[in-house]
């Protein structure tokens, strides 16, 4: 195996990746793969960990990877603050507070969207550096697979250095084990994602300027918490917005076919399903349902299985805050 080098380093010695994305999407399934190609198949020295609290679909998820060179040793396991290259898996979580911060002025940044690099620029207003998009999404549902391998080939091909073939190996092996029949979906979405990203470098020209990171100060701590580990603001679905959780589909209410039965309210884990008074067929008062509050849907498409009378339909969303026009966000429930 010949001796690696990175192409840019860290003062510490290190290239160093963060994956930016929320459980269900399998970023933490993709880092560990890179990590384990660059270590056992490229022969660098490297650490792979990450971050995230209940593993609950739609929940925030960041990896991270720490690379060097073989006559070095990893010996540090903290978060990633300066990433050379910055993965985000969904383009919605760049409105999140700190998501872009603590870049290089030569990082790449991989985006999964259907916008070009140019207008990936501006959104995340990079002042210099590498930008790198591609619809995961599309990829994925074409593949029937996960936008986990289809963002490994772009970040592959972003980093400039890391050897297709290592990482191909690492996906055919992984998957063999328990699902060899998703081996060739995900090679073929791995591929993809290499060959149809797109790359757009960019110099700074004054516009914008670079965000340094900031570590998240807790609100409590060992000093403020309450008597006996209260909780006292527990977490809850309905406050978030979980649509960046969907896997490109969601459910399509179709009130006209609907008899209110509300097998779907019943079956939904997160009670996004949106009652009101009204009247039934018969001119009666009665709770008539209005569908799915598609903020807090995540997309499980449970509600569409226990349906009876085809009234919620499994549809591919069209792109970033876009609604059908029969669906309606109806406010918080």
């Amino acid at each position: 195996m010949p001796d690696p080098r990175l192409p840019i380093t860290s003062d510490e010695g290190f290239y160093e990746m963060r994956f930016e994305s929320i459980g269900g999407l399998g970023s933490n399934l993709a880092s560990q793969m890179l990590a384990e190609g660059l270590v056992l198949n490229m022969g660098f020295n490297g650490a792979n960990f990450s971050s995230y609290g209940s593993e609950k679909k739609g929940s925030p998820v960041t990896s991270f990877i720490r690379i060097c060179e073989c006559d070095r040793d990893v010996r540090s396991s903290s978060p990633v603050e300066r990433p050379h290259l910055l993965a985000i898996f969904h383009e919605q979580l760049i409105s999140i507070r700190g998501m872009t911060e603590g870049l290089y002025p030569d990082s790449a940044v991989v985006v999964n969207t259907s916008s070009d690099p140019a207008t990936m620029r501006e959104i995340i207003e990079l002042p210099s550096g590498m930008v790198v998009t591609l619809d995961a999404m599309k990829i994925a549902i074409e593949e029937k697979s996960r936008i986990n391998t289809a963002m490994l080939g772009a970040i592959v091909r972003a980093s400039g250095f890391i050897d297709r073939e290592a990482i191909r190996k690492v996906i055919s092996e992984t998957f063999c084990m328990k699902y060899p029949a998703l081996v060739e979906p995900n090679l073929r979405t791995f591929d993809r994602g290499f060959d149809e990203a797109q790359v757009q470098g960019f110099e700074s020209d004054g516009r914008f300027e670079f965000k340094p990171y900031q570590r998240l100060v807790p609100k409590l701590g060992y000093r403020n918490q309450p008597m006996g580990g209260a909780i006292t603001n527990p977490g809850n679905t309905v406050l978030k917005d979980l649509s960046s959780a969907r896997h490109g589909y969601y459910p399509l209410y179709h009130r006209d076919r609907c008899i209110d039965c509300g097998l779907c309210d019943m079956t939904c884990p997160d009670y996004v399903f949106v009652w009101k008074m009204g009247v039934d067929k018969r001119g009666n008062p009665a709770p008539v349902l209005h569908g799915p509050n598609l903020q807090y849907c995540k997309g499980c498409l449970k509600c569409v299985e226990i349906c009876p009378v085809e009234a919620l339909t499994k549809e591919t969303e069209a792109g970033l805050h876009t609604q059908p026009s029969d669906v309606q966000l109806i406010g918080p429930i």
